[in-house]
Formats: C-alpha cells, structure tokens, sequence
C-alpha cells in the first residue's frame, strides 16, 4: 500500500481536484442548499455600519473592479447593493477603473431594476461613471465633486439631477462603500479622503484576498469594516440574507458567494489531506532509509 501511494500518478490527484469542484458545484446547484456560515467581527462590522443609517441618508458605492475580479467581488457588490436598497438609502454610483461603469450597470441590472422597481432614478439612485485620475480624482472630489462630474453616465446635466442638488463634495455621503480590485482602490480612498478627512468620511469595503493584508493595518480606526475576498462575501451576504430574506425565487442572486463557498472549501479540505499524506509518505521513506 505504501508503495502504491508513493507512485502515486499524479493524473489521479487531478482527478480527485477536479472532482472536489465539480461535486459541490452540482450538488449545492440541486439541492439549493449551501455550508452554514458565521459571520466574524469584519464582515459584522460592514453590515453594522450599514444598518446605522437611516431612510435617505446617502451612501457613495465606489467599484473599483473589472470583470477579471468579479468572482470574488461581484457578489460583495450585488450584497452592498442589494442591502443598501431594503434600507431605502440614497445610493451614489461612481469608479476610478474604466470598466467599473460596466460593473454598476450590471449591478443596477441585476438588483435595482428588477427587485426595487419604485426606486426612481436621479431621486433614488444615481450613476456617476468612471473617472481618470486615479488618487487625483479622489483628492478633487472631497473637496469638490463637481469640478469632476459634471454630467452623470447617461450625459445628463449634475444640475438637473434631483439627488445631486446640495452635493458638495463626498464629505456630504454618511457612508463610503468600496469593493476593489487593487489600484486605485481602498488603500487610495483611506490614504486621500478618510485619513484627512476622519470625521467626516466613513469607510468600509471590500477586496480581493491577495489585496486584504494590505489592508489589515487601517483597522479599526480607518477602516472600521472589511470583506475580504469571496469568504468575507460569504459571511456578509449571510447577514444580509437573514435581515432582509429576498422574494421567493430571486434567493440564488443574492447567495451567490455562500454558493461558491462550497467547492472551495471542499478543495482546500483535499489538499490539506493530501499535504499530510505526502508527508507521512515522506517520514516514512526517511525512516526506511535511515534502518537501511
């Protein structure tokens, strides 16, 4: 048996990764049931922040992702969306990343128009779009906002937006949620507007796993809140899900990182297994060679 193992091909190792995805991609697809998931202090945190505000209050959404990120980062930022909306909040879209406009179109596509459809646009919701400049775009816009968004994403005049009379600069929002992909991004938002501005900008957001421990320093104090990667999507949409349970059928959309969840952590429980066993293979080899 030994020897077995030791020779293992490695094509059968293949096999039992692809299994380890394709399994629970199946099954969770069948049985609409997903792994249970307890939200920790981060995710707990953003939707708090949320949750604090009150009906019309206003809330900057920043999209800072492109399609290459969207499956870590879409569902954070269908759950922002989506909890956002049952809280009545005002929601101010805009980017720093040229396909961010395409992010929030699809957002709006996908959570706004079809499961809020008394939300007005203009009044209720507005979309900025993308603007150059990176970190030079924020350090305008919290002094200024209109020096740079003059028109929203549709060309229409900011002055004959409803929801934008009386915006000043992004000092005005009660909150500031991100979901980004690298730079610009978080890091550039807490650095150009939270830090100095601290009391009158609040921030919390998500990002991609690889972006997190960048990140991880600006907690508490400028980052109060942090979804990192699909697990901290996970958590959140957890919360959110049970506060505001979607309409019957409309309940896939708003899981979808729980969804993912579940190949993942299959996968990953494979190759902790399969680390030990390559190990113990190891010490043994060494023990025989030691006797021989």
């Amino acid at each position: 048996m030994f020897e077995y193992f030791r020779n293992l091909d490695r094509r059968w190792i293949f096999l039992l990764m692809l299994l380890s995805v394709a399994v629970p991609i199946y099954v969770i697809g069948k049985t609409k049931e997903t792994f249970p998931e307890t939200a920790l202090p981060l995710a707990t945190n953003v939707f708090n922040e949320i949750e604090a505000l009150q009906p019309g209050e206003k809330v900057l959404l920043a999209f800072d992702y492109d399609p290459g990120s969207e499956g870590e980062l879409g569902p954070m930022a269908t759950a922002f969306t989506y909890h956002c909306s049952s809280r009545g909040l005002k929601l101010y879209f805009m980017a720093l990343w040229p396909l961010g406009r395409q992010m929030i179109d699809d957002n709006i596509a996908k959570v706004i128009e079809p499961d809020f459809p008394d939300m007005v646009y203009g009044e209720d919701y507005v979309n900025l779009g993308f603007k150059a400049g990176n970190e030079g775009v924020i350090k305008v816009i919290v002094t200024d906002i209109k020096q740079f968004y003059t028109t929203d994403a549709r060309g229409t005049n900011i002055e004959q937006i409803p929801m934008m009379e009386g915006i000043k600069s992004i000092q005005q929002m009660d909150l500031m949620l991100n979901v980004s992909a690298g730079y610009p991004g978080t890091k550039e938002w807490v650095q150009y507007a939270v830090t100095p501005y601290p009391k009158e900008i609040k921030l919390v957001g998500g990002c991609t796993g690889v972006q997190a421990p960048l990140l991880y320093p600006y907690i508490p104090q400028q980052l109060p809140g942090l979804l990192a990667a699909i697990k901290g999507a996970s958590e959140y949409e957890s919360l959110v899900i049970k506060a505001y349970p979607p309409a019957e059928g409309k309940e896939a959309k708003y899981m979808e990182a729980q969804r993912r969840m579940g190949p993942q952590l299959v996968a990953h429980v494979l190759m902790v297994l399969l680390i030990v066993a390559g190990n113990i293979i190891f010490f043994i080899e060494r023990k025989r060679g030691a006797r021989a």
